[in-house]
């Protein structure tokens, strides 16, 4: 995993105080790295704009059109001037050699984006709209100089934002371009180095980016073995009865020795699976919420669930009644699993809090570390197009999955996942992160149309990552 960070400014300055750089030379690797990756990926003789700012992003930018000029045919254009002393000198220094500078947009082969880079706290004015809206309109690849011009500071399009297909983002990565609403804008993102090391640049962070390497499935290494070495999941089967079903048979595919679901009225299900209208007692996690509806009596909740010392993962219906929110408080295993207008309600039932899922898609990072900080015993499933894991003011996030999954039952796969792990003595983050992984890694290897796969699909991929 990687480290992700709100900006780079204290670590800018470390490299200026302890590693005796300049700003000059930060900017020299800053530019070299989008040089790099240009020649690298692209023939001489193409054409090249560069869109640069008055600040020192835009200088970032000019930089490189030094860097490229001669050998490529470099259009740099500069809307708004230059202001800062880094753009003012590159701006002097691109003079000298002659680099052309134009007084309008015009199509090339790249473009690249230099105009505000991180940090942006306001909204867009209409030249800067109608800008980016002209350089989304072309044809040729786009590369952002460390954050799509018109994200903003959390992560938001103000209210637009460049689509670039690579980002190439300056010493380190920020938590900006992982929120869900920069997701289509940031394309594929690489970290330039400044100066140093990314070891020696970076300081601790609370903030991570989950990788392929993370995943660590179930073991079967050991050969004297029975299936309760493996555990045994209860899931709930409710009122829309699929959904339990579903989370169940994920369970099993993960790695489960035994997955019983517990029902209130006797239905039919795969052969592999166990029923009972109780969790068994020798169940070693529970999950319950999918499809829930109001079937189960709150004393018998109380008595199964609630007075349970088993690890849980609660989900969807569950995530409503605050009686099963209580066990959040609880010192055992406890996952929950939200998307944005559960945690809503998650909020408003457990601090009286009025958060819309607007303001909660705005600012998730914030509102996963507060929530995990208050609530210490339990791990945060925030669900989205990057799902964050949150336990104990540590964020995880997860950017690997497929909108193949934007569709009823991933969710309760998602679950029956997690709870599988939780059977197998995974502790509750572990089993977050992994389950999560499980999913995301699973729906990336379905070959059809993405508007086609089904939850089966996904289970049966499970078994192949």
């Amino acid at each position: 995993m990687q480290k992700v960070f709100q900006n780079c400014y204290e670590m800018d300055k470390k490299c200026y105080s302890k590693y005796a750089l300049s700003e000059d030379i930060l900017m020299e690797h800053a530019a070299s790295a989008m040089e790099q990756f240009i020649r690298d990926n692209f023939d001489k003789e193409k054409t090249v704009l560069i869109i640069v700012g008055a600040g020192n992003n835009g200088a970032d930018g000019i930089a490189l059109a030094r860097l490229l000029h001669s050998d490529y045919k470099i259009f740099l254009y500069l809307p708004f001037g230059v202001k800062s002393n880094m753009a003012k000198l590159q701006l002097q220094r691109v003079k000298l050699i002659k680099v052309e500078v134009v007084d309008e947009l015009k199509e090339a082969d790249i473009i690249v984006d230099a105009l505000f880079g991180a940090g942006l706290n306001r909204k867009l004015n209409q030249k800067s709209i109608d800008i980016i809206e002209t350089l989304n309109s072309f044809s040729g690849y786009k590369i952002a100089c460390d954050i799509p011009s018109g994200i903003d500071f959390r992560g938001v399009p103000s209210p637009t934002a460049f689509k670039a297909n690579i980002t190439i983002t300056m010493g380190a990565l920020k938590e900006a371009l992982f929120l869900d609403s920069a997701k289509d804008y940031v394309g594929k993102i690489e970290v330039a180095n400044l100066g140093v090391s990314r070891e020696l640049y970076e300081d601790d962070s609370s903030t991570f980016l989950l990788d392929r390497s993370d995943f660590n499935p179930p073991s079967r290494e050991l050969q004297n073995s029975h299936k309760g070495s493996f555990g045994h999941v209860a899931v709930f089967v409710g009122e829309k009865e699929g959904a339990g079903v579903i989370s169940a048979m994920a369970a099993s595919r993960f790695g489960a020795g035994l997955t019983t679901i517990v029902y209130h009225e006797k239905l039919q299900v795969p052969p592999y699976l166990m029923s009972s209208s109780s969790v068994p007692k020798g169940a070693s996690a529970i999950a319950i919420g999918m499809g829930l509806g109001e079937f189960f009596e709150d004393e018998m909740l109380k008595t199964e669930v609630i007075n349970s010392k088993l690890p849980i993962v609660i989900d969807a219906d569950a995530l409503y009644k605050k009686e099963l929110l209580e066990i959040i408080k609880q010192d055992r295993e406890v996952v929950i699993t939200p998307h944005p207008k559960e945690f809503s309600a998650v909020l408003k039932i457990l601090e009286n809090r009025d958060i819309s899922v607007d303001e909660i898609q705005k600012n998730r990072f914030e509102l996963a570390k507060e929530f995990s900080n208050i609530y210490i015993n339990c791990t945060l499933l925030l669900k989205g197009a990057n799902p964050i894991i949150a336990k104990k003011g540590k964020i995880y996030i997860n950017t690997l999955g497929s909108n193949a999954l934007a569709k009823g039952g991933s969710g309760d796969i998602l679950s029956g996942l997690i709870a599988s792990l939780l059977a197998q003595r995974y502790s509750a983050i572990d089993a977050s992160i992994n389950g999560s992984l499980a999913l995301a890694l699973a729906s990336k290897k379905f070959k059809k149309a993405k508007y086609s796969m089904l939850p089966t699909d996904i289970i049966e991929l499970i078994g192949k990552i």
